[in-house]
């Protein structure tokens, strides 16, 4: 018997209809004889209606009692999910985060798992039971509040249950067919991936690609949590999430294709420090003043240093909800620092390029310039990594940029992906 542990995201379990489509493929599972956990969201939009609502009523509503609202969405999907698999003739028992045992720090709205205690989960399998977990919520033990895990946090309950289940796999529902080469829903002809190492899923997570959220992913690759990204809407194979440094996947028949994929994101702004005195250490100044914020910064480009003045500017991108409140501590700053002045820009946008083959092939560098020159696409910034290479361009262009890297890597695939609804999630 099989311990499999299953997530369905929003566009899932978007209506009645929806969930009971959802509990036969469930029951199916149970009926294949093997046990089954399933980790769940919100109904459809339902987590950012409750958002606007808590905004109706205030413009900065309180972190706990936020939380306390926003779980409410996954106890609505847990339990509509739970009598449609009772009806069904199968026993299932759906249980909140704090029930389920998702103990996590005191941050509300981003709390961070710190134990996993599936005591409840693991007697209800044993009684022949499925167990049906509120995604994206726990509980701390200090405070005896219940927190929210941020964004994604279905998935990351999902392959938390996984790992502290000993699951043998954790399979990932949403509204395609798996992992693609490109966001389908920019580039049609993008193609399906097979399989994908947690490495390369991280870089594709962390650059924009958001069918999967970066906090699982490196859940998944530290506990060792094989992932399987697939649709809720038929029965076809997905993409593989694998550690490539596992024992089974150590021997590959096949050389690991060039790039995996291709990312993009418009989340990003871009702040340059003008006319910073060339000297030891002003750099770590700013970036010490920067991390006092919180904020987390990604790319980072020092000018050449101007021969007459002896001054630099240094540019860096960060999360738009991060701009403003870094730009008014490093203006408080300004003077103790010694720039000149500070430049603010949030329509940039970034496309990221990500293959482990990468690290022993040359030219991929070469050939991404040239598909972007030759569309006329400028670029702004570069930063590289391993298996990485990331450009800022202008937000206007990301998706012609998308576009035209995809088909120059020969990603294309022969037909249209198929997006059978939502948003990816």
């Amino acid at each position: 018997m099989s311990l499999i542990v299953q997530k369905y995201g929003g566009s899932s379990v978007a209506d009645a209809e929806s969930i009971k489509r959802v509990a036969k493929r469930i029951v199916e599972t149970r009926k294949a004889g093997n046990e089954v956990v399933v980790a769940v969201s919100a109904m459809g939009d339902s987590t950012d209606e409750l958002l606007d609502l808590a905004h109706q009523v205030t413009p900065i509503p309180a972190p706990r009692e936020l939380d306390m609202l926003l779980t409410a969405g996954e106890r609505i999907s847990m339990a509509l999910l739970a009598m449609a698999i009772k009806s069904m003739g199968h026993d299932a028992r759906s249980f909140t985060g704090s029930q389920a045992g998702m103990i996590t720090d005191a941050r509300h709205g981003q709390a961070r798992i710190v134990d996993v205690t599936p005591g409840r989960v693991r007697d209800a399998l044993d009684e022949g039971a499925i167990a049906i977990v509120a995604g994206f919520q726990g509980f701390n033990r200090g405070t005896g509040d219940i927190t929210t895990l941020g964004r994604g946090g279905s998935d990351t309950t999902a392959v938390a249950l996984a790992a502290a289940l000993h699951a043998d796999i954790c399979e990932i529902y949403t509204d395609v067919d798996g992992i693609f080469t490109a966001d389908p829903r920019v580039v049609p002809k993008a193609r399906k991936i097979e399989r994908i190492t947690s490495e390369e899923m991280l870089e594709l997570a962390a650059n924009g690609a958001k069918v999967l959220y970066i906090r699982a992913v490196e859940y998944a690759r530290r506990h060792g949590v094989t992932l399987h990204v697939r649709s809720s809407f038929n029965n076809n194979e997905g993409t593989i999430v694998y550690n490539a440094t596992d024992e089974q996947n150590r021997e590959r028949p096949v050389e690991e294709p060039l790039i995996a994929g291709v990312a993009t994101d418009l989340s990003e702004a871009k702040i340059t420090v003008v006319g910073v005195p060339d000297i030891p250490g002003k750099a770590a100044q700013i970036f010490n003043i920067v991390a006092k914020t919180g904020a987390n910064i990604d790319m980072i480009v020092q000018n050449v240093s101007a021969a007459a003045t002896g001054l630099t500017d240094i540019s860096f991108t960060l999360p738009k909800s991060d701009g403003q409140t870094v730009l008014t501590t490093l203006t408080a700053e300004q003077t103790d620092v010694g720039f000149a002045s500070l430049q603010y820009d949030d329509q940039i946008g970034k496309l990221a390029l990500v293959g482990a083959g990468m690290r022993t092939n040359a030219g991929v560098s070469a050939k991404l310039f040239t598909a972007l020159y030759e569309a006329g696409i400028n670029i702004e910034m570069i930063s590289t990594s391993e298996i990485r290479i990331s450009v800022v361009t202008r937000a206007d262009t990301v998706n012609d940029a998308l576009r035209v890297v995809h088909t120059a890597f020969g990603l294309d695939a022969d037909s249209d992906a198929v997006v059978h609804g939502g948003s990816g999630r």
